[in-house]
């Protein structure tokens, strides 16, 4: 009796064609929100935290990263993360991101933007780590790790380092590469990210406008802000941002309390 395999074949998001003929859908699933562009090497429901939610993600060079907000509100070990209006250096918590149109969480964002957390609930209880990659796990699922500064830096060295990641003369010009096609405010200026947002995402890291907490909601659609594991100086931490009316993204050392988006990369 003989028996013969097949391989199935993989394209370049990440999906399982179908041996009969067919092939599978262009874009991830996961929450369902995301839209990829055919060029993005995606891992559709790659990883499934505590809670139940599946998440995409996207290789970038030699990163494989979330396409998507975490949203957990447990730890792996099943530890709860408390949800409060309560801002605190030490204490951790997280908030679901308002409109900025009043001071009150919006339940209705948290399937498509995750949850803000401050940095006592991204690293819970690890020191802070630079190394790459971190040894963090943190708040992030098994198998994942909160990035460090330098792993963030990894991340846009690369894609400042790909000509088609790039937007005009400057290959510091790269938000428009790693930001989502929906949700931003408009820009007038073709490499913001607010411009034309449809021709975003080059690299389908779909980075999201979720905004901040800091005892108030700030900045939904206009800010996307990303916490590292590392330190900066007094009671801040690195992390990173993009904003709707710049071509870059920047470096930052803010202060700890402050609920920002998290995004983990694979171990």
């Amino acid at each position: 009796l003989l028996t013969s395999c097949k391989k199935d074949e993989v394209n370049n998001n990440g999906n399982t064609e179908n041996p009969g003929g067919g092939s599978g859908s262009g874009g991830g699933s996961g929450s369902g929100n995301q839209e990829y562009p055919s060029t993005a090497v995606v891992l559709p429901n790659a990883v499934t935290d505590i809670d139940g939610n599946s998440y995409d993600a996207v290789q970038i060079g030699n990163q494989v990263w979330m396409a998507e907000n975490l949203r957990t509100t447990k730890y792996a070990d099943g530890t709860a993360i408390p949800m409060d209006s309560t801002y605190s250096f030490t204490e951790p918590y997280r908030y679901a991101p308002g409109s900025g149109q009043s001071n009150e969480e919006n339940m209705d964002n948290v399937s498509r933007y995750g949850y803000l957390y401050n940095w006592a609930a991204v690293m819970h209880g690890a020191s802070s780590s630079d190394a790459n990659p971190s040894g963090i796990q943190g708040i992030c699922p098994t198998g994942w790790h909160v990035p460090s500064d330098a792993e963030w830096t990894q991340l846009t060295d690369y894609v400042s380092s790909q000509s088609q990641y790039v937007c005009g003369d400057y290959n510091t010009s790269i938000a428009k590469a790693l930001a989502s096609t929906t949700g931003w405010s408009s820009s007038s200026y073709p490499c913001n990210v607010g411009y034309n947002p449809s021709t975003n995402n080059a690299t389908g890291f779909s980075a999201l406008p979720a905004g901040r907490y800091s005892d108030f909601y700030y900045y939904f659609g206009d800010f996307a802000y990303f916490w590292s594991a590392t330190e900066g100086n007094g009671d801040g931490a690195y992390g990173r941002y993009l904003y709707y009316d710049y071509a870059g993204v920047s470096r930052y050392n803010d202060d700890k309390y402050n609920g920002f988006s998290v995004r983990c990369v694979r171990d």
